[in-house]
């Protein structure tokens, strides 16, 4: 068997159309507080299967009720996991200094499980909060008038793309109060300035590769999923329903150009809230790979006070 795609280190698709996934490392959830915070393994959907970590300051500051965030890790829809010590960390100090409870999705990969997989799964998520609330103890404290869905990189992604179908679907048992994209993964078949560049081609060839291996077969980076400027809401819909939206990008990441379109493609369909905030000397998913730098907790403080006024 050959080799068709790969990601060094990350991923290996080979001719037969297995993969392989190489895990740097797991960490275990654990009840009782550690750094701060504690963590517990749930099943949202075991006929998927959909899995999640909960995470929950140790102490928390208030015995009233806390925001929930909702949270999806990137990988490009065919790597990752909340159980990565990279993620683990961060979420469980972000659930402390945000003062929230985050709940961590893993949702099932591509390219095994191809796009709308992901948003499905992720989407799913939300039913299950909804009727979790009242017979989980880990969750005796969520407010599920505030709710935020975040995530990195595909994540950021998984996020616009299930604030869509809350919106289409018109729910009612949670409600998105905002959005927090990190350094956010979407394209189009129109290249942009940076991807044209010839410094830019090793980029550009990882991203399509994740894209080839995550949309749907026979679809190209115009799907929706891909390309938010196929995102289909009315006027009303971007204006009056679509949640806050605060964008972080990275001043070293390739995909920092895609992520201030994003941000600028909301602006002018009306959004009735959207905040760019740029890492400047960062690299892609930096607080993943470095997740006790300052520039981590800087990004922590700022998430922190988007979901207070909110």
């Amino acid at each position: 068997m050959s080799t068709v795609e790969e990601a060094p280190d990350f991923l290996e698709v080979l001719s037969d159309g297995s993969v392989k996934r190489f895990v740097p490392g797991v960490v275990p959830a654990s009840p009782e507080s550690t750094n701060g915070f504690k963590s517990k393994d749930v099943i949202i959907d075991s006929s998927k299967p959909i899995t999640g970590r909960i995470f929950l300051p140790g102490n928390p500051t208030s015995l009233s009720k806390l925001p929930v965030v909702v949270y999806f890790h990137g990988g490009g829809f065919c790597i990752g996991s909340t159980t990565w010590p990279g993620y683990h960390h961060f979420l469980g100090g972000f659930s402390v200094a945000s003062q929230s409870i985050v709940i961590s999705v893993d949702y099932r990969l591509a390219p095994e499980n191809r796009l709308p997989i992901a948003y499905e799964d992720c989407y799913c998520t939300l039913d299950w909060l909804g009727h979790q609330v009242s017979s989980e103890p880990w969750l005796d404290q969520a407010d599920l008038s505030r709710v935020f869905l975040s995530g990195d990189s595909a994540g950021g992604n998984i996020s616009h793309n299930v604030a869509v179908k809350v919106i289409r679907n018109k729910i009612s048992h949670v409600k998105i109060s905002g959005l927090l994209l990190i350094h956010p993964y979407f394209g189009s078949e129109k290249r942009t300035e940076k991807e044209m560049a010839e410094e830019g081609a090793g980029d550009v060839a990882s991203i399509d590769m994740f894209w080839r291996l995550s949309i749907p077969e026979g679809s190209n980076r115009d799907y929706f999923g891909c390309n938010f400027e196929k995102t289909q809401l009315s006027a009303t819909e971007w204006i009056d329903e679509f949640p806050a939206v605060a964008v972080y990008v990275a001043g070293l990441d390739f995909l920092k150009e895609r992520g201030v379109m994003y941000a600028e493609f909301l602006q002018k369909n009306g959004v009735k809230e959207v905040k760019l905030v740029e890492a400047e000397k960062e690299s892609h998913v930096f607080h993943v790979f470095h997740p006790e730098s300052e520039a981590t907790r800087l990004l922590e403080r700022n998430m922190t006070e988007f979901i207070r006024s909110h």
